[in-house]
């Protein structure tokens, strides 16, 4: 698709999750460089908007509420936000982003919406990667050119609480499955106390993790507990300057990861590797441990990988 003579209304639609909403930096960036004089959209959900309004990449956030069918007021707004453009690139590619193609007016379409102008029809798309997945259904919809997307924008938001180098993270936490997808905190434990001496240890995460951190501290009291304390910004900040993050498979570390932190997640067998690993700034995989069940994960392992990953020098890859 060339370049409008004129600037086009596009629309952008990616509501979440946090890990996917990260990766799709370079979506949103390829987008931007194809339309460099269009005014572009983006339909997100509530935790996102006020980050992607911080970005360069769009001159206008719209709020999708997700109402209910049901919900007939929410619904005319939703059918609102979605009006008016000339072009539309679903990056959700969800079941609920594909029935927002009729309420939009079936403009032309990137995205799996039966009839749309520019499908990605790939069979196998579900088995990808989102970054391979976006990349190509943005390739069927003639773009190809990828510049790196720009991040500095969101670490200088962010802070990293006092924090100086050499620091390691642990993010203790996972969400979706749950406990399959948690290394237990009493490993994570033993992990912090291993590590102290090279590294300040911080622990991040939600609310929900503040026992896993109390956990931590009782082993290692000199681990700092960031827990609850830090916003999306922050992380992308202190993983700008971390020399090791360790984690579950889970939104912050994907986040850790695509800001350059040298990263190693640890994965059960409930994660499909090579849909959901994390990945770094360029497109790199992190350092993944994959076991089929996390408990039987031993300490050992995971302090080797650690102690590899703070050897190499920041950047030199998985």
């Amino acid at each position: 698709m060339p370049h409008a003579a004129q600037p086009q209304r596009i629309l952008v639609i990616k509501l979440g999750a946090l890990g996917d909403f990260i990766h799709a930096f370079h979506g949103f960036a390829a987008i931007r460089a194809h339309h460099p004089n269009s005014h572009i959209t983006l339909l997100t959900t509530a935790p996102f908007c006020a980050m992607a309004a911080a970005s360069p990449w769009f001159d206008e956030v719209r709020v999708d509420e997700r109402p209910r069918w049901w919900d007939l007021p929410g619904m005319q707004r939703t059918q609102h936000a979605l009006r008016g453009f000339d072009f539309v690139y679903d990056l959700q590619t969800s079941a609920r982003s594909g029935r927002y193609y009729r309420r939009a007016g079936r403009p032309p379409w990137s995205g799996i919406a039966r009839g749309s102008s520019h499908p990605h029809a790939n069979p196998d798309r579900d088995s990808m990667h989102t970054l391979e997945r976006q990349r190509e259904q943005l390739h069927h919809a003639g773009i190809d050119h990828f510049p790196p997307p720009e991040r500095d924008w969101m670490v200088q938001r962010g802070i990293r609480h006092g924090l100086t180098a050499p620091y390691a993270l642990l993010v203790p936490g996972g969400a979706g499955a749950g406990a399959p997808k948690r290394w237990p905190s009493t490993r994570y434990a033993e992990l912090a106390r291993r590590l102290t001496g090279q590294v300040t240890v911080a622990i991040i995460g939600g609310e929900a993790e503040a026992e896993a951190a109390r956990v931590i501290l009782q082993a290692c009291p000199t681990a700092i507990d960031l827990t609850g304390r830090t916003t999306i910004e922050d992380i992308a900040a202190l993983a700008s300057g971390a020399a090791l993050v360790v984690g579950n498979d889970t939104g912050p570390l994907q986040v850790a990861a695509a800001f350059g932190a040298p990263a190693l997640v640890l994965m059960s067998a409930v994660t499909v590797r090579e849909q959901a690993a994390p990945r770094g700034p360029q497109g790199e995989w992190a350092s993944v441990i994959q076991v089929a069940d996390l408990n039987t994960l031993p300490v050992a392992r995971v302090v080797d990988a650690a102690l590899e990953l703070l050897a190499r020098p920041r950047g030199s890859g998985a």
